[in-house]
């Protein structure tokens, strides 16, 4: 399993020798070295920088294609959540306050309209504007001392 995730030759490392993404691959490669039916992932990504982010989430990904476990992950990503799952559930105090399906191919890129579409629709149903912010006064450039 360490050689799928893109660890092979460090089995013998520490923890502390490892970094935060290839702390990431030893969870991942743990978790599916049983073969499971079921992966649970609660917010697997959240600790790492955005670039090693991007590829752990197309890690995970060929990891779910290659094994096929049923995926169940907690984010607050609504970008992750629409790039990686079948489906999509917002849960607010206990309740499913939406339900929504994905069906496009994966690979699916950041930059595809429906993922584009889709992702503004879930801002907004959280809340979230994602236009400049609303302020009353005009902006003007700061003035050079005289």
């Amino acid at each position: 399993m360490l050689s799928e995730v893109g660890l092979a030759g460090r089995e013998k490392d520490w923890p502390r020798q490892l970094s935060g993404g290839q702390r990431q691959r030893v969870a991942l490669a743990r978790a599916l070295v049983r073969e499971p039916d079921l992966l649970l992932l609660d917010e697997p990504f959240s600790a790492l920088d955005a670039l090693t982010r991007i590829s752990a989430q197309d890690l995970v990904r060929r990891l779910v294609d290659a094994h096929s476990p049923a995926v169940v992950m907690v984010t607050h990503d609504v970008e992750e959540a629409l790039l990686l799952a079948d489906r999509v559930l917002v849960i607010a105090d206990g309740v499913i306050t939406h339900d929504q399906r994905v069906a496009l191919p994966r690979p699916r890129r950041r930059d595809h309209p429906e993922i584009v579409a889709h992702r503004a629709a879930l801002l907004r149903l959280l809340g979230v504007d994602e236009g400049l912010p609303h302020d009353p006064a005009p902006i003007t450039p700061e003035k050079e001392p005289a």
